[in-house]
């Protein structure tokens, strides 16, 4: 194998030798050394291939010879590797060696191994290093330029109001408790019909028609009886009985104090009386029509005050325990998109529809303008927790949730980071109240905290997830098994 070696050698040499001579002749006489330095020959048994030029060109010789200036070839021996190319600069010399402790699954997944190894899909294990563990056990340390170019951003722990959103659709009703019926309690005939339209506003007081009632005009009969007798000076227990009696039928028969006064008063007998409202507010039914007989009991108008009204929305069976009377409510209705009102739970009904697994909330809203109709369309956005007070919390975007333990990262600066248990509770509006865990002042990562784990692997919690049953790490503990399986065989 030499040999042939040597032969090919030559056959270069020899291809080289004319350019060779052309190159060396341009150069000074006083070049300096060599500028490649070939090692000492070693002991004797080395075999030598070649000579070469002591000044670098490239000049080959089969034999010992000298150049122009009278300086021997140098030998070239088989165990030598020769390159043309530049040396490069020596290292610097480590000023301790780094011990690999073990090596972590490259995609941050909870694996390690005490040897190199690939994953499945081909990407070599990252070795984890002494010096890379956090010197409490709890930190883990990313550096600062993979921080910056992560777009990591910290919060401070704070007290915050925690306003949970709860949606429903809803529609506007008429406040049953601001409905008054017109209804007379005497049968009669309507002579004249003041009010004759539906959606009048009418005031208190104010007349609606003309009755003409032969049971009415019977009691003012009995009245001005009782009233003359009073007058002729006719005393007595007697007496006083007739009087208060024939008021009271009046009254029984829905007649007003003003026309009872009159009759005792005047001592006339009018035929016809202009029934007033009872109540101001609009008139939203009407079944009464000019000249109409109309019977005791008969429902004459519908009179509903309109100053209130009522939001009935449905909600999740599943938020219903987040509801109770009294909660605040933003109320936007769809014919007015921008101008959003706010109402109050007044009530929640006691039944759920088994169709929609929907209970029913009652609100009630102003609406002092009476732009709000019966039967509008509204979405319902409960404020749950507005009344309550400030709590500790978190944004959602800090928290790490593994299924079965959340976790967050507190900032210890210089891109240390600590991976901190809590315990959460209740949510709102891009916020966890945290239970245990954290105190308020306490910076916590909420951005990036993902690439955060990826990049540390959380190594803190890795090791408390990865140690033996004895407290002892992987690397150690593959050592030990190896060690028992040597021995055994």
């Amino acid at each position: 194998m030499s040999t042939l070696r040597t032969l090919l050698v030559l056959a270069l040499g020899a291809g080289l030798g004319a350019a060779g001579q052309a190159w060396y002749a341009q150069r000074a006489p006083s070049a300096s050394g060599p500028l490649l330095q070939a090692p000492a020959a070693g002991a004797s048994e080395r075999a030598i291939l070649y000579y070469r030029d002591p000044s670098g060109a490239p000049l080959w010789s089969a034999t010992p010879k000298k150049d122009a200036a009278g300086r021997d070839y140098l030998p070239v021996y088989d165990d030598e590797e020769i390159s043309f190319d530049p040396k490069p600069p020596p290292a610097k010399a480590a000023s301790r060696e780094r011990r690999i402790l073990y090596y972590r699954n490259p995609m941050g997944l909870p694996d390690t191994s005490p040897v190199p190894k690939k994953d499945a899909m081909g990407m070599d294990y990252i070795p984890v290093y002494e010096d890379e563990e956090a010197d409490d056990g709890k930190t883990v340390k990313v550096s600062l330029d993979r921080v910056q170019r992560s777009g990591v951003r910290t919060e401070p722990v704070e007290h915050r109001v925690l306003v949970r959103p709860v949606r429903g659709v809803g529609t506007v009703a008429i406040d049953e408790s601001r409905l008054t019926v017109v209804a007379l309690r005497a049968d009669g005939y309507i002579e004249d019909l003041f009010v004759n339209t539906t959606g009048r506003s009418v005031r208190a007081g104010e007349p609606l028609f003309r009755l003409y009632s032969p049971q009415i005009q019977q009691a003012q009969i009995d009245l001005l009886v009782a009233v003359g007798a009073v007058r002729r000076g006719v005393v007595g227990a007697e007496a006083d009985r007739a009087l208060n009696g024939a008021m009271q039928r009046l009254r029984n028969l829905g007649v007003p104090e003003s026309r009872i006064r009159e009759v005792r008063e005047t001592g006339a007998n009018p035929r016809t009386l202009d029934w007033p409202a009872p109540a101001a507010g609009t008139v939203i039914s009407k079944r009464v029509i000019n000249g109409q007989r109309v019977a005791a009991g008969d429902e004459l108008y519908r009179i509903a005050d309109l100053s209130t009204m009522w939001v009935i929305a449905d909600v999740a069976e599943a938020d219903l325990a987040l509801i109770k009377p009294g909660t605040r409510a933003l109320v936007t209705f769809r014919a007015y998109p921008t101008e959003p009102v706010e109402g109050t739970v007044s009530l929640i009904y006691p039944e759920v529809k088994t169709e929609t697994r929907t209970a029913r909330v009652r609100l009630e809203v102003p609406n002092p303008d009476g732009r709000l109709k019966a039967d509008m369309y509204a979405d319902v956005v409960f404020r749950i927790g507005a009344d309550e007070a400030p709590v500790l919390a978190v944004p959602d975007g800090a928290v790490i949730d593994s299924g079965t333990r959340q976790v967050v990262l507190v900032s210890r600066g210089e891109g240390r980071f600590e991976p901190r248990a809590v315990t959460l509770g209740r949510r709102g509006e891009g916020y966890r109240e945290v239970l245990a865990g954290l105190q308020a002042g306490e910076e916590v990562v909420t951005t990036a905290a993902f690439l955060i784990d990826a990049e540390s692997n959380l190594r803190a919690a890795l090791n408390t997830f990865t140690r033996e049953p004895d407290g002892r790490k992987p690397a150690d503990a593959a050592k030990e098994d190896d060690g028992r399986k040597e021995a055994a065989r």
